[in-house]
C-alpha cells in the first residue's frame, strides 16, 4: 500500500517571546488530502503555531517542513515565493484591497502569478454564497462576507497546503457549513492538506482528525 505523502510536518517545535514560552515541543504531520482541526482556547498558542507553520515567523526550536522542504533551508525570499504559490492563508484579519471588488480580490493571486482565471474566482465566490456580491467593494460587504472573499482568494491557486485561522468565526451556521464543505472538497478533490484552527467543536468534528492545544502543549483526540 502506497503511503500518502505529508503536506506538512512539524517536528519538536517550541517558541518563546522573550522569556515567555508559548509553544512546547509540538510535533504533528498533515497528509495530502487531509483536513486537520486544531482546537484550543484563546491564548493557547494556536495563532502563533499557524504563523510558524506558514513561515511567517521563525521558531525558537524545532523545524517545519512543507512536503520534503525544511523551511530553515530556504532564504526569506524563496520562502515568501513558495508561500505565495503553494500555500493558501486565511487569517482573522482579511487583508482585502479596498479599491478592488470582491471578484478582483479573489482573482488577485492568479493574476500576480501570471495565471489569470476569473472564471475560477467567480465559481469560488458563488460556492460560498457571494454570487450576487461579485462587484461589491470590501466597504460594502459585511465581516462575514469579507471573510468568505478571503477564503476564495486563498483557494485560487489550488494550494497544496491551506492554513485557516478561524475561517468561520463571523459566519452563521449555514455559511459555516458551506465553508467547511469547500475545505473538505479542496482536500478530497485537489489533494490539499488543510490545517483548520478553530474554537468551534462542532466544526472540528467534521475534520478528519482533531488536535488540541492547551497552554502551548499538544493533546491528541
Amino acid at each position: 500500500m502506497t503511503r500518502v505523502k505529508d503536506a506538512l510536518r512539524v517536528e519538536h517545535l517550541s517558541h518563546a517571546f522573550g522569556t515567555t514560552a508559548v509553544l512546547h515541543d509540538v510535533s504533528f504531520s498533515l497528509a495530502q488530502g487531509e483536513v486537520l482541526a486544531l482546537l484550543g482556547p484563546s491564548g493557547s498558542g494556536k495563532s502563533t503555531l499557524l504563523h510558524l507553520v506558514g513561515g511567517l515567523d521563525t521558531p525558537s526550536r524545532g523545524r517545519v517542513l512543507w512536503g520534503d522542504t525544511d523551511l530553515s533551508s530556504l532564504s526569506a525570499e524563496e520562502r515568501a515565493r513558495r508561500r505565495n504559490l503553494e500555500l493558501g492563508l486565511i487569517f482573522q484579519h482579511h487583508y482585502l484591497l479596498e479599491d478592488l471588488s470582491a471578484l478582483e480580490n479573489a482573482a488577485l493571486p492568479a493574476l500576480i502569478a501570471h495565471r489569470p482565471d476569473q472564471d475560477r474566482a467567480e465559481r469560488l465566490l458563488r460556492s460560498v454564497g457571494l454570487g450576487a456580491r461579485l462587484g461589491n467593494f470590501p466597504a460594502q460587504l459585511s465581516g462575514g462576507e469579507r471573510q468568505r472573499v478571503a477564503l476564495a482568494r486563498a483557494l485560487m491557486l489550488r494550494p497544496r497546503l491551506l492554513l485557516a485561522d478561524e475561517p468561520t468565526g463571523s459566519l452563521d451556521q449555514a455559511n459555516s457549513r458551506a465553508v467547511m464543505d469547500l475545505l473538505l472538497g479542496l482536500a478530497l478533490e485537489e489533494g490539499a492538506g488543510v490545517l483548520l484552527v478553530t474554537h468551534d467543536e462542532a466544526l472540528a468534528l467534521r475534520a478528519h482528525r482533531v488536535l488540541r492545544l492547551v497552554d502551548g502543549r499538544l493533546l491528541v483526540d
